[in-house]
């Protein structure tokens, strides 16, 4: 434990480090940029942070069923994944072959130099205190990003969630999905063993991420894909992490 502790420490510092010179480098160049050059630029903090976390904190990952995502690149897709971490929002940026968008609570632009950055990319931010704001909100803006080339993530649970614990998933994927015609791709993962939620501890861990096979979305209603990508994340969890979930 002492040595997670002193790994998690520089990882931390790093960050410290790391973060804000490479903010105000994107704040430099980014009005001379299109879209999707800033989003490659940003992309590089991403591919550094997980290389990073590799080195100093012992972090590896394997992603399986790439392949399915790879045979949907000239495709809308939204991503619909297991929540467990902050692992996952940095990696998919990093690991996944195409421009993402995620959609957050907008709280997250406030924090120092890491939200500056984000608000200058394509993404969704909205105002969970406003659940019918917020609906309308994604609706809006993930038609747009969709018909701008861009994936959308989704985490149907809303909120990180504790290992071995399932929360009730949100349908606004599924009826996102259901009124853009976007395939769904369910993504089920691991992430929160080795950077667990509301933790500074991160341990050397290696984490599964398992890409599901798409869904389609014409002609079924916004519960029958709900249903369908829930129970595949959460049959899915328990092949991957069988441990947590018996």
């Amino acid at each position: 434990m002492f040595i997670t502790w002193i790994r998690s420490v520089f990882f931390f510092i790093f960050l410290l480090v790391f973060t804000p010179p490479f903010a105000i480098a994107c704040f430099t160049v980014f009005p001379f940029m299109s879209a999707s050059k800033r989003y490659d630029f940003v992309r590089g903090w991403n591919v550094t942070v997980l290389t990073m976390a590799k080195w100093i904190c012992g972090i590896s990952y394997e992603v399986k069923g790439i392949e399915h995502m790879t045979a949907m690149l000239d495709q809308p897709v939204i991503l619909l994944s297991k929540h467990q971490s902050a692992w996952e929002t940095i990696a998919f940026i990093a690991i996944f072959p195409k421009q993402l968008c995620y959609v957050f609570k907008r709280e997250l632009l406030f924090v120092p130099f890491f939200g500056w950055a984000l608000g200058m990319l394509r993404m969704i931010h909205i105002d969970r205190s406003n659940s019918t704001k917020a609906s309308n909100s994604i609706a809006r803006q993930g038609k747009q990003r969709l018909k701008d080339g861009c994936w959308i993530v989704i985490h149907p649970e809303g909120t990180r969630t504790s290992v071995g614990q399932h929360k009730a998933y949100r349908k606004g994927g599924a009826r996102l999905a259901v009124a853009t015609g976007a395939k769904v791709i369910p993504i089920a993962h691991n992430a929160g063993h080795a950077w667990p939620r509301n933790s500074f501890l991160k341990f050397p861990k290696k984490i599964t991420v398992s890409v599901g096979p798409f869904i389609e979305t014409n002609n079924k209603s916004a519960d029958a894909v709900h249903k369908e990508m829930e129970s595949w994340i959460e049959a899915e969890m328990r092949i991957i992490d069988p441990a947590s979930y018996q």
